[in-house]
């Protein structure tokens, strides 16, 4: 992804810290402080410019929702997203989620979101690809017993080595589909991605992993 630099978008995240955390490893454990309430907590990784969390977030507002993106040129607009909407179940994390076993303790995390994560399509990228056996790890640390990892891309070749990585790993597919805009499921929330992706007629892949530990 080509992200156009914003110098001010640094200042503006740092203006917002009741949405914007900006120490998310103090709360660990803790998550319920944040929002200032006991709620299901969901978390997408790779928010880009929340679309998807803010659209989430409206549709379901008894839910705590988390968004982690590195760019602090993008997440700025997902920012301003919650600003418009003024949504307030909804924070922010301008850090790399690989430190996501940090940000969230054991057992914390309901729900993940993973959406069109690059699929790194050589061999020798394999460990890069979010739903390598490392980052599974990750998220089978912090999601509960049968907490939901939901997966969505329209790249078949990471979709088929996804539900493969899935089942080895140990997580309990459901709700496969294999063109998700055709099966018209009434409940999926658009990325910015996969609107682009869907009008150019491409298949949208998705699946539910369960974890089981």
């Amino acid at each position: 992804m080509r992200v156009r630099h914003k110098p001010w978008a640094k200042s503006k995240l740092n203006q917002h810290s009741n949405l914007v955390v900006q120490s998310p490893k103090d709360h660990s454990g803790e998550w319920y402080d944040i929002f200032h309430r006991e709620a299901p907590l969901h978390v997408e990784i790779g928010t880009g410019k929340g679309r998807f969390l803010t659209g989430m977030a409206k549709k379901y507002p008894d839910i705590n929702f988390v968004g982690i993106e590195l760019h602090e040129s993008v997440i700025v607009t997902a920012l301003q997203r919650c600003l418009d909407e003024g949504l307030d179940n909804v924070r922010l994390i301008n850090e790399d989620a690989r430190g996501l076993t940090e940000f969230f303790a054991e057992d914390e995390v309901d729900a993940l979101y993973l959406n069109f994560c690059d699929p790194w399509p050589k061999n020798r990228h394999e460990k890069r690809r979010l739903t390598y056996s490392a980052f599974l790890a990750q998220y089978e640390y912090v999601l509960k017993k049968g907490g939901l990892l939901n997966f969505k891309t329209d790249n078949q070749g990471l979709f088929e080595y996804s539900l493969e990585s899935f089942s080895k790993y140990g997580f309990i597919l459901q709700n496969i589909s294999l063109d998700l805009h055709h099966a018209k499921t009434k409940d999926n929330v658009v990325t910015e991605y996969e609107e682009k992706f869907a009008e150019k007629g491409q298949r949208i892949y998705r699946c539910e992993a369960i974890s089981s530990e």
